[in-house]
């Protein structure tokens, strides 16, 4: 017969174990906004094409933040936050949350320029990634100032506006790029999905099949491979 502590130990043990199971699919967050006296932070995600709050924080001189959510795969997050009677605009922030624990630090006046997120391998990659496209918008909008400089020059309107095409296919090339050398990251269908919808059907496809089973399966992964199969549809359709 098991004794009674022995009992206790077992059922503590199976507790613990199944707290163990039960927390494996959620995303810790934690963090800091420096500056933020009084306002409301927001933990956000897109569902079904429509911003939801997950989670939210009236802050009231403490800063700090702690949220839990749900999460399978590595997915794309918005911390947003709003601050009484201001007009400041940078107020949120897209991270790719990961299940474990991500950490967040930041700043009121500087709310996505300044934000460190440690924790996410996967947001590495979309750091990386945005640090390049950042590139490309920035020239896209030289280009456009010299356009308007150049009213009234016609010749050299469409030059520039000759430049501006090129430069967009190169950000659209990175994207492709990007996202085949990074066919084992949950970013190469996020960015396909987000940045490159646009391309053409085969490239796209490029990347679906590059895809490993593990990245296939996840949630963009699903959805580019759904996306691709209805411009097949619709080529085929429109072929007829």
């Amino acid at each position: 017969m098991i004794s009674a502590n022995r009992s206790i130990a077992l059922i503590i043990l199976l507790l613990a174990g199944f707290s163990c199971s039960k927390n494996e699919n959620v995303m810790h967050l934690t963090g800091q906004v420096k500056g933020l006296k009084k306002g409301t932070i927001y933990l956000q995600k897109i569902q079904d094409s429509t911003l939801v709050t997950l989670d939210s924080l009236v802050v009231d001189g403490n800063s700090n933040f702690d949220f839990t959510t749900a999460i399978e795969d590595p997915e794309v997050f918005y911390l947003s936050v709003n601050r009484f009677n201001s007009i400041n605009k940078d107020t949120s922030l897209r991270f790719f949350g990961e299940k474990g624990d991500i950490n967040i630090e930041t700043s009121w006046n500087f709310f996505s320029a300044e934000a460190e997120v440690t924790g996410s391998e996967t947001h590495k990659k979309l750091e990386q990634y945005e640090s390049m496209m950042k590139r490309f918008r920035e020239k896209n909008l030289e280009l456009i100032a010299e356009q308007i400089k150049a009213s009234g020059d016609s010749a050299r309107i469409d030059s520039l506006a000759l430049l501006s095409d090129r430069n967009t296919t190169r950000s659209y090339l990175y994207t492709l790029n990007y996202a085949l050398a990074n066919k084992d990251s949950y970013i190469a269908p996020y960015i396909a999905l987000v940045d490159a919808g646009n391309v053409r059907l085969k490239y796209l496809d490029t990347i679906n099949k590059s895809l490993t089973p593990e990245i296939a399966g996840s949630r963009y992964g699903k959805e580019l491979d759904q996306y691709v199969k209805l411009l097949k549809e619709q080529a085929e359709k429109d072929g007829d």
